[in-house]
């Protein structure tokens, strides 16, 4: 079995553990790498949104997407996009 050498992107995974992971990526289809990266990105928009929630808990689902696409694309593009915010997520 080829060793994999690798710089570590995080210290809590074994050197095996790694190489079973790295094995298990290679072996995998496109798209199903492409649904892994789907749901990641899924969740951490949901994240996002989450924590966007908890500073500004008065702001309605639409507000708080129009906040998110602020961070996402950037406050120029997203007001050019999406229009001015409301008066609650401009606080």
């Amino acid at each position: 079995m080829k060793t994999v050498t690798r710089t570590p992107l995080v210290n809590d995974t074994s050197d095996a553990a790694a190489e079973v992971e790295i094995r298990l990526l290679r072996a995998m289809s496109a798209s199903r790498k492409v649904g892994l990266v789907e749901d990641a990105n899924r969740t951490a928009r949901r994240l996002a949104l989450a924590g966007i929630g908890l500073r500004f808990p008065e702001a309605s689902e639409e507000e708080r997407v129009r906040l998110l696409m602020d961070i996402l694309l950037g406050a120029d593009l997203a007001l050019r996009v999406y229009g001015p915010r409301t008066a609650t997520s401009r606080r």
